[in-house]
């Protein structure tokens, strides 16, 4: 029983330790970080606004899917309503669209699907994307639903950044 009890003592002063040791070293670390470094901390995407894809023929595709899987489609494809994490009385969206494979939205991209990301501060984290050397493709565009920009990625993936302003949910635009 001694033994049993100068073990568990043992190990709670080990784990005890570690974690003050730990807890210093982490804080020190943080003091030594770049302000810089810190901004790269910051919350970029929030989640998928879209997943699009290209195909022969986006009607026929379209239809299939709402025969086959019950997507409810429409003339932009189909929409996916959620509610947000941080505040369940607003709803988000997720956009599923098909697009003719010859058209040119995805250029200069040559895949045939683009992924649509919602950020926070569009703005802010396209300029510092631009410091970090990623290419920025067009600029921001605004409309009544919010602000989009593509980007390319490192493999040549075109990709849609989309800063919300909309609540699908009540029809109003978000503070």
């Amino acid at each position: 029983m001694k033994k049993t009890s100068l073990l568990i003592l043992a190990l709670a002063t080990t784990f005890g330790l570690g974690f003050f040791c730990h807890s210093i070293i982490i804080k020190q670390a943080n003091n030594n970080v770049k302000p810089s470094a810190i901004n790269s901390k910051i919350k970029k995407v929030t989640g998928i606004g879209g997943i699009f894809f290209k195909c022969k023929d986006p009607i026929k595709v379209k239809d299939w899917y709402k025969t086959h899987l019950g997507f409810d489609t429409d003339d932009y494809g189909a929409r996916f309503e959620w509610l947000e994490k941080d505040d369940t009385t607003k709803k988000g969206v997720t956009q599923w669209s098909t697009f003719k494979e010859t058209g040119n939205y995805f250029e200069p991209s040559t895949k045939e699907f683009m992924i649509n990301y919602r950020v926070e501060n569009l703005v802010s984290l396209v300029e510092e994307l631009k410091k970090e050397g990623v290419t920025i493709v067009d600029k921001i565009e605004t409309y009544e639903y919010g602000k989009f920009v593509h980007i390319m990625d490192i493999e040549g993936n075109k990709i849609e950044l989309w800063e919300p302003n909309f609540d699908y949910g009540k029809n109003k635009k978000t503070p």
